[in-house]
């Protein structure tokens, strides 16, 4: 009986947790049959541009991080780039650069230092939009991030929700670096959807 009420307890206390946590909720029909009936319509849609500008807090350090290293090969430590690191992360997306702007999505994916020479970040991330017009809608990233270079373009490579079938544009620029590596980068992002 003990063992049941532990559990019971723990279950209340998971159910309270994630029923505290924001979920992306998109307003486009995700059924089957909504999918196939908007791709039977596609061919008679105009493509959309939307250009979207925010800000990605990258945290590794201190008490939450949000950014925590997953996996390394044995030569990483060794090496200057860090080669082999692999981190996944669930950063958030804002209005601004400031720690207590206005949260809009979560970057949410997986990283991996991906050169020998130089410090470049192979990454695989989804834009999970939260709050606004974009709320549960998402943009897949796919790219080479070379992060010590002032501008960096990665390609959009698909979305869901309101942007189905996007292609586009996304780039970055480290807006600020602090010594324990924690960073803000502004991102400028162009998709074309329908």
């Amino acid at each position: 009986m003990a063992k049941l009420n532990s559990i019971l307890l723990y279950c209340s206390i998971a159910i309270v947790i994630l029923s505290s946590i924001p979920v992306a909720q998109c307003n486009i029909a995700q059924g089957p049959k909504a999918v196939e009936n908007w791709f039977q319509k596609l061919s008679h849609a105009k493509p959309k541009i939307t250009k979207l500008h925010f800000y990605f807090h990258d945290i590794v350090a201190g008490r939450n991080p949000t950014a925590i290293p997953i996996a390394q090969a044995n030569s990483t430590s060794h090496s200057p780039t860090t080669f082999g690191l692999l981190a996944i992360l669930d950063d958030r997306l804002t209005t601004g650069p400031e720690i207590n702007s206005t949260t809009i999505g979560r970057a949410q994916g997986i990283v991996g230092a991906a050169s020998l020479e130089e410090f470049s970040l192979l990454m695989s991330l989804n834009f999970v939009f939260t709050h606004g017009k974009y709320n549960g809608s998402t943009l897949s990233l796919l790219g080479r991030n070379t992060v010590l270079n002032e501008y960096r373009e990665m390609p959009i490579v698909g979305g869901s929700g309101v942007f189905r079938l996007a292609r586009g544009v996304a780039t970055a620029k480290t807006h600020i670096l602090s010594k324990n590596g924690d960073a803000i980068v502004e991102y400028n992002v162009v998709v074309s959807h329908y």
